[in-house]
């Protein structure tokens, strides 16, 4: 990057819903980008695409604006002066009442390059989201997409209504959920008959999902009895009484659940729950931070026979970075053993390369730490690098074995809010120190929030603060975390 290099604007479409709706190439140029500017509704999960750019929140929805559109327009031409390649994050389609043409018209006047990457409109994905197709060949052969205002004061329709009431075709209005029963009024006054099907829909990234049919006779009655939020799609037309809603099934369809932990773990817990149909929100993100260490590499390579001990597959990819960095041959660890807390932890280490010499069916220190009494020699020295945050169990039990054992801590993890679990069906603590820090931050658990612990060492932590039924994964792993929360909610939804 240099300064001297004007950086390419990428205005990209997330599409509606689930961040796997956006385009490939959209993807792609989030993973490479060196800075996101993005609306409040996109799934958030895409940020983590973005590992190392900067981000910049800049959502809009009626009644406040995080960032004046003026000042967004202004970052992007500061961004990509500064030699950064910029991804602007939208919502649905840029070019569809997305503001992406104010924003282009303002890099042509500074001179900087874009590209637009189209989305899917939330026009089409919301409706279709709730079974309304916007056209049907039997029913409505064209669709118009119009703004529920301008920009004018007052909030003003458009100007045009009375000649689109005389359309056949689907009326597919956004933005305009507050000037509802005045939009139906105009409509009927204009020759529109009160008996035409009309439907309201909040999906997608909406806070407040819903969905309210009607007609235009009744439809803001409907709609204000149900308590709508916007942001909200309105459809007028005969394909408003369809009901083409999807019928696969999925086992967690509805439920919203809460993410604690670091990328790695949340990142597999993200693709499992979203296979199943459910709702991921991220609300604490945890950053692994390597620590420098205060080890000797010769002694780790001096060829006498010890132990490397990883208790996580956190430690497993900050131990091997930490060698990389070190520029370390793989080969000359060839005296040591490898003992890993759990299948998971195994796995990662042999992505790494490594088989585990010691690996126990139950992915706990106090099981790794008994079979490791009974296989390592006393003139074996073990090594612990973990977590700074770890506890004594396992050098305890060793140490209590005659066995000589070195602790080196060797990466930290700190935790930054990101949601609110307020509206949470499920909690999903991965760590003991996950637990500690939300209780830190939030106090206590929503009461129609289950929490779900993923083992006994964060069962422990969180009985220090709860005093409430909660979820304990039988197999201490992401399917087992899925596993569980898929037979309580199940059991939920069967009235078991």
């Amino acid at each position: 990057m240099s300064e001297n290099k004007i950086g390419n604007v990428y205005l990209v479409g997330a599409g509606c819903g689930k961040g796997d709706l956006i385009t490939l190439r959209g993807l792609r140029l989030l993973e490479s980008c060196d800075a996101v500017v993005y609306d409040d509704l996109i799934d958030h999960a895409l940020l983590q695409a973005a590992a190392k750019a900067e981000k910049y929140p800049a959502g809009k929805r009626c009644g406040r604006h995080s960032m004046p559109q003026e000042e967004t327009n202004q970052l992007l031409v500061q961004l990509a002066k500064q030699g950064k390649n910029v991804v602007r994050l939208k919502g649905g389609d840029p070019f569809v009442f997305g503001r992406g043409g104010e924003e282009i018209l303002t890099l042509q006047e500074a001179g900087v390059p874009y590209e637009e990457v189209p989305g899917i409109s939330s026009s089409i994905a919301i409706p279709a989201a709730a079974g309304i197709p916007v056209t049907h060949r039997e029913l409505s052969r064209s669709f118009h997409v119009i703004t529920g205002h301008t920009n004018k004061l007052g909030d003003e329709l458009p100007e045009s209504i009375e000649a689109l009431a005389a359309l056949e075709g689907t009326l597919v209005f956004l933005m305009g959920l507050s000037s509802l029963e005045k939009i139906a009024q105009r409509l009927m006054a204009a020759g529109k008959s009160p008996d035409t099907p009309a439907a309201v829909v909040s999906s997608g990234n909406a806070p407040h999902k819903a969905t309210v049919r009607g007609t235009l006779q009744n439809i803001g009655e409907k709609t204000r009895q149900a308590q709508v939020q916007a942001p909200a799609v309105i459809v007028v037309g005969q394909v408003a009484g369809l009901h083409m809603e999807p019928t696969v099934a999925y086992p967690l369809e509805g439920a919203k659940v809460g993410l604690l932990g670091t990328d790695s773990f949340v990142s597999k817990l993200e693709k499992g729950f979203g296979e199943l149909g459910a709702e991921t929100h991220r609300i604490l993100h945890g950053e692994v931070k390597l620590l420098s260490m205060d080890y000797s590499l010769e002694s780790l390579t001096d060829g006498k026979p010890k132990w490397i001990v990883l208790t996580s597959s956190n430690g497993v990819r900050c131990f091997f970075r930490w060698l990389r960095e070190e520029k370390v041959d793989l080969r000359r660890l060839a005296a040591c053993k490898f003992a890993v807390i759990g299948k998971s932890t195994g796995e990662t280490l042999a992505e790494a390369g490594v088989q585990a010499d010691l690996c126990p069916e139950i992915a706990t220190g106090k099981a790794m730490a008994e079979m490791l009494c009974q296989k390592a020699q006393p003139e074996e020295e073990i090594l612990l690098f973990r977590s700074r945050l770890s506890d004594d169990t396992v050098p305890g039990i060793l140490r209590n074995q005659g066995l000589t054992v070195r602790e080196y801590p060797l990466y930290d993890t700190s935790y930054t809010v990101q949601e609110s679990p307020q509206t949470m069906d499920y909690l999903i603590f991965g760590s003991a120190w996950a637990v500690k820090t939300y209780f830190e931050n939030f106090g206590t658990i929503p009461e129609k929030t289950r929490a779900v612990a993923i083992g006994p060492v964060s069962a422990a932590q969180l009985k220090k603060h709860w005093d409430k039924p909660f979820l304990l994964a039988e197999e201490i792993s992401v399917p087992g975390i899925l596993e569980t929360v898929c037979r309580d909610w199940t059991g939920k939804h069967c009235g078991e």
